[in-house]
């Protein structure tokens, strides 16, 4: 069974791309992270009702990188 992407967005840093997808398959939604470097990828799935947590964290390690 194919996932279907309902939204995506793309990154560019550098020599690296992201991509940010919004999947959903049998068991939900997931948010499926890609990090691009030339020929190699890697992935992180992020359940979908988990979301919310997963930005506060990433916001509280923003702000921990703007104070140092």
């Amino acid at each position: 069974m194919d996932d279907d992407i309902i939204s995506t967005e793309k990154i560019i840093a550098d020599r690296k791309t992201f991509y940010i997808d919004l999947k959903s398959n049998a068991r939900g939604r997931v948010v499926r992270i890609t990090e691009k470097v030339s020929s190699n990828r890697d992935r992180i799935m992020v359940p979908a009702e988990i979301l919310d947590d997963f930005i506060a964290a990433l916001e509280d390690i923003r702000r921990a990188n703007q104070q140092s």
